[in-house]
This record gives C-alpha cells, sequence and structure tokens, in this order.
C-alpha cells in the first residue's frame, strides 16, 4: 500500500510510524479540524473472519478505558480495505510524537531513581486500572508492552507523562498473528521468506543488543517486541492462558532497562550490584516480575511498586558487644551477641584510583603534574523584554493568503517578548557552551556556512561588524535550544502577531497600513544591525523585515478553522510537516511584511534569512 491522502473522513499529514501491527499515520478530521493517529491494521487480517469477530467484540471494550495514562482509543473505522483505529495524538513538549525509547536516548545524562520511580509509577497504575476492570470475569491486559508503545507527552507541570498505547491490540490480533507478521516485517527487510526470517536473524545476530547501530528500525522493533514478551507467549502454549500476568513480566523488563540501560539475559546483574547509591529495593521487584512460573509474578503491579518506596530490607544489621557496665551473669555465648539494626546508610569512604602510584614516582626526576584547565562558565548576553498585555485580539486576514482566513478573534495571556531577534554575539555565547553545532538530540543548531559565525582551531568567531547583526542560518531546533538554554521560550504564532501589531487594531504592517524601506530592512542585499529602525507601539523593534523569525507553533494549512472554534491561548496544531516562521527577511518583497503573513518550512532547514527572538510567560 503507498502512502495514502485520505482515509474515510481523515486527511493524512503524514506518516509518523512503522511497526508489526501496522503503519501508523498524523491525520485530521476534515470537518471538525481536530488531528487524530490513526493506526492501520494490516491488509490480510481484514479478509480474516476469526479477526473481524475478535474486533467487533472486544474494541468497545478497549474504547471503554478512561485513564490518564492510556491512549484513549475514539473510534474504529474501515475504509480502503483496511480497519483502523482512531485515537488521541500524544505529544511532548516540542509537539513531537516520543516513545520512551527516544526519550531515554535523548536525555543527556541517565534519568534519575526518582524520575524512574514516578515515569513507572504512571505505567503501573494505568496496568493496575486495566487489569481490575473485569471485562467477562476478566481484566484487560495489555500483552504487547514494550518501549515504542509507551508514548512520552508532558503534563501542565513541565514533567514527563507516559501513556500506554496499543493497549490489547495483541489478543484481538491473535498472538500467533503478532509472531507471525513480527517476522514477515523482519523477513521482508533481510529480503527473505516468513519461514526463514527466524532462523536468518538468529544466524546474522546471534546476540543483538538492543541499540546496535546496524540493525533497522524494523530489526529494533522485532528485538524488542521479543524481548518484552513473556514466556507463555514465545511457548504459544494453549494449554496455558495468557492473562494479566504478562504485563507483569514486561513490567518487570521495562524496570530493568530503565535502570540499568539494557535488556537482561541469561545470567545479567541486579540493581544493587551496579547501582550503588540507589535507595530503593529494586531487586525484589524484578526478581517477582520475571518469573518464569506465572503464578509466582505479583497480583497487583502497582501494590509490588509501591511496597519498593522504602528501603527497610535493605538496612544493615551491625553486630556489636554488651557494654562493660553491662556485663550479663552468664558468659558471652558466641553468636548471641545483641543486634543493632541501622537503618541510615552507611558512607562510602573516598578511595584513590590508584594507590601504588605513591612507590612508583622517581624521586630524581621532576614529577610532571598537568596544567589544569579551568572550565568557563559561559553566562548569556540577554535581550531587553517588554510585557505585552493579555486581552482578546483579532488576528488573521480576510484579504490575504488562503492560510490566512478567517479573521477571528483570539485570547492571550500576558506574555514578554525580546525587543530584537538574537544577534551573532548573543548566539556564539550559547555555541561555546554547547560545545559544537549540534543539540543532544543531534539535530542540526546552526549551518555555519549560511550564517556569519565562523570556526576556526576550534573557536568560534564572528565576522568583522555583524556582532549586532541578527544571527542567520539557525534551524527551529537551534532557536528552541537557544530559547531553553537562556530560560525562555519561542513565541507561538497569535503572540508574534499580536506584538507585531503594536497595540493597532486591523493593521495591514507593524508600522501602519503602509511600510517604507526608511521604516524597515526588505528588498536588500544583506542584514542590518539590530533596532536600525524605529520600535512599534509596544516598543518591539524589526518585526518587519530583516529575518524571518521561527515561531513554536506547527504550520497549518487551515488551523485557523479550529483556532476559531478553541481561540483561548491556541499553539497551533498538535503536529504536522512544518514550523511556522514569520515578519520578512531582508531580501522579501513588501506583501511578506504584513502582520498576518505566514510563512513555514521543515524545522532542520536553514539558509541565510532564518532567525529568531525569544518570548516568555508572565504571572
Amino acid at each position: 500500500m503507498g502512502d495514502p491522502k485520505t482515509f474515510g473522513d481523515y486527511t493524512v499529514i503524514k506518516q509518523i510510524g512503522q511497526g508489526t501491527l501496522g503503519a501508523v499515520y498524523l491525520a485530521e478530521h476534515r470537518f471538525m479540524k481536530r488531528q487524530y493517529v490513526l493506526k492501520v491494521l494490516p491488509e490480510e487480517l481484514c479478509t480474516d473472519r476469526q479477526f473481524i469477530q475478535r474486533l467487533e467484540e472486544e474494541v468497545a471494550l478497549l474504547a471503554s478505558l478512561e485513564h490518564p495514562n492510556i491512549v484513549k482509543i475514539h473510534n474504529i473505522s474501515f475504509a480502503q480495505g483496511h480497519y483502523f483505529l482512531v485515537t488521541d495524538c500524544i505529544v511532548d513538549e516540542l509537539g513531537e510524537t516520543t516513545n520512551l525509547a527516544q526519550y531515554i536516548l535523548a536525555r543527556d545524562k541517565k534519568l534519575d531513581e526518582e524520575q524512574i520511580f514516578r515515569l513507572l509509577y504512571q505505567v503501573a497504575d494505568a496496568l493496575q486500572y486495566a487489569h481490575s476492570k473485569k471485562i467477562t470475569g476478566k481484566g484487560i491486559a495489555h500483552r504487547g508492552i514494550k518501549l515504542n508503545n509507551i508514548l512520552v507527552g508532558n503534563s501542565k507541570s513541565g514533567d514527563a507523562e507516559l501513556y500506554l498505547s496499543d493497549f490489547g491490540l495483541s489478543r484481538i490480533i491473535g498472538a500467533g498473528a503478532v509472531l507471525s507478521r513480527t517476522y514477515q516485517v523482519v523477513g521482508d527487510a533481510l529480503g527473505v521468506g516468513t519461514a526463514l526470517a527466524a532462523s536468518k536473524m538468529s544466524q546474522r545476530y546471534p546476540n543483538p543488543p538492543l541499540d546496535h547501530t546496524k540493525l533497522s528500525p524494523l530489526h529494533l522493533s522485532f528485538l524488542q517486541n521479543y524481548a518484552f514478551l513473556a514466556p507463555e507467549q514465545k511457548r504459544l502454549d494453549t494449554t496455558v492462558g495468557v492473562d494479566h500476568k504478562a504485563d507483569i513480566y514486561a513490567f518487570g523488563i521495562l524496570a530493568y532497562y530503565m535502570l540499568m540501560g539494557e535488556l537482561p539475559e541469561g545470567v545479567f546483574e541486579m540493581p544493587s550490584e551496579r547501582l550503588f547509591d540507589h535507595s530503593k529495593n529494586w531487586d525484589s521487584l524484578i526478581r517477582t516480575c520475571l518469573y518464569s512460573d506465572a503464578k509466582k509474578r505479583p497480583e497487583f503491579i502497582l501494590s509490588a511498586l509501591q511496597t519498593i518506596e522504602t528501603a527497610q530490607e535493605l538496612a544493615t544489621a551491625v553486630f556489636i558487644p554488651e557494654q562493660k557496665d553491662e556485663i550479663p551473669q552468664q558468659p558471652v555465648v558466641p553468636g548471641k551477641l545483641k543486634p543493632v539494626i541501622r537503618t541510615t546508610q552507611l558512607e562510602r569512604p573516598e578511595t584513590d584510583p590508584d594507590p601504588a602510584s605513591v612507590f612508583q614516582i622517581d624521586t630524581t626526576v621532576k614529577y610532571y603534574v598537568p596544567e589544569r584547565k579551568e572550565v568557563k562558565n559561559m553566562q548569556p548576553l540577554l535581550t531587553d523584554m517588554v510585557v505585552v498585555p493579555g486581552g482578546a485580539f483579532y488576528r488573521g486576514s480576510n484579504d490575504g493568503n488562503r492560510d490566512e482566513t478567517p479573521r477571528h478573534q483570539v485570547t492571550l495571556d500576558s506574555f514578554a517578548i525580546d525587543i530584537h531577534p538574537v544577534t551573532n554575539e548573543q548566539f556564539v555565547r550559547f555555541l561555546e557552551a554547547m560545545g559544537g553545532e549540534k543539540d543532544s538530540n543531534h539535530q542540526d543548531i546552526i549551518r555555519l556556512r549560511d550564517s556569519r559565525v565562523k570556526r576556526s582551531g576550534g573557536k568560534v568567531s564572528i565576522e568583522s561588524g555583524y556582532s549586532k547583526h541578527p544571527v542567520v542560518g539557525v534551524t527551529w531546533y537551534g532557536a528552541v535550544a537557544y530559547a531553553k538554554w537562556i530560560g525562555k521560550r519561542l513565541p507561538t504564532e497569535a503572540e508574534w502577531e499580536i506584538a507585531a501589531c503594536g497595540g493597532m487594531e486591523a493593521t495591514l504592517y507593524p508600522t501602519g497600513e503602509d511600510i517604507e524601506k526608511t521604516q524597515a530592512n526588505f528588498f536588500s542585499s544583506d542584514t542590518t544591525p539590530v533596532m536600525s529602525y524605529a520600535m512599534n507601539g509596544y516598543g518591539i523593534y524589526d518585526m518587519a523585515g530583516n529575518v524571518y523569525e521561527w515561531c513554536h507553533d506547527w504550520y497549518g494549512y487551515n488551523y485557523y478553522e479550529v483556532s476559531l472554534q478553541e481561540p483561548e491561548n491556541p499553539n497551533g496544531p498538535l503536529q504536522g510537516v512544518y514550523r511556522a516562521l514569520r515578519g520578512g527577511c531582508w531580501k522579501s518583497l513588501k506583501e511578506d511584511l504584513r502582520c498576518s503573513r505566514r510563512h513555514r518550512n521543515n524545522p532542520g532547514t536553514v539558509n541565510g534569512t532564518y532567525g529568531f527572538r525569544c518570548a516568555a510567560d508572565v504571572q
């Protein structure tokens, strides 16, 4: 099946995933103008009468799951020979679809113990809710937990929020079909038949790690999916039922991976053997979850997780003799010393990494001590900001381009915005602090050949005379990273447009109904220093011309129709292909400088006309 453009009443925006259970698409409902995720089930299943019967019987039960950490299933439809599920669109703080594997790998450092506990608590709470939801005497089990179907969203407090997706799909499709489908996908990737896929995998990768860089995403999906299956699922033993205890096993695998950074295999180390600074009894949780016999696993996973929150089982027992003034009448018998329980952890002494080195120094030769280089704490050059008071404003235009219509009213909270775009001298400090031109996700921050910033001999410099010019050649990712570095964010499209209007209603340009070359830098040959032209009514400079400015929002061609219905602090579509830009640039025509004019491009795109400014919330 090629890339579809529509599925029933849904317009496909882009494909965001491909797994053993089918393709996943981001789509928008044609009439409600809301974004959803479509899980399109494999075509061969749609002709299986047993599958269709199970689907009709159980999908209504799955749609009844209402939990803050379970992806909501809204409905199931049939179009173009395929069944597809319609679910909520879960995105992170940057509007990206991120699963737990990507979230863990993208972080600069490992999750600490409390973060791991909070994340696992969310998963355990969702599982126990579903397991306790009795349907025909049994709870609802997931049966397919793995890193790729645990999605990461962003809560109002800013902490990561986990969501379980694909709940119960493995049972509807059937355990045998899931494994057959898994082998089929891997077989297609290897260029072999389904029957040979498993043996070829074992021959080519006899003991592959999860993060093997040479494996394709399909291979990784196969390996990960197989590692999280409980023993009873791998055996496909019809005499032993697969129930919620399979989820308990997968939860143990998940906990081990989050703690140790690898999947357990063979005789493996327990957390206490490596993580000496952890206070919770993770060993007990993992042992009980990973019993081969499902009957020995915990019945309630949340209760099992809560029991490790205190470290009473890890308290150290120390035996000391009784004091002299308390000498007993009878002789002290070995092994009968008074036990004293110490509930505080013993501090590990600091040790010399090379204690024998003191005996190896030749006293006749001067001992070389390398010079210690001072690590500079690079401080940012901050931009002055102005506060735009909150209220009701009009944005868009009925006379402009199609994506600017309809003109409609929005309500914004008060916000602060930089008085000018970020300059080269400001951005260079950020590059020195980062130590390179890529962020922690290996996304380009800036492409130096499209900018006025150069690197020579490891040192960053600015072309002569361009320190006060706005930085260009910056990707959307680079703009977001810089904003985070200084504790700010990018403005939304709505905030940018309202700030550009400068307090004037129904104005065409930031300068009024017309704009001249004496009022902004456009249709010229290069950038100009910031604040070279007069400010607008809010005291903000360069909202028109000089550089296009990245905004936070995904770009949606028809988004204003949604914003018309949801006018409170609009933040753009949940997902998309392009990010929004505003303001025109130094080589733009006059038309591009209108306040309502919208522009867009891929977030990784760079050129000599793209810059940005920052914004911040105001209490």
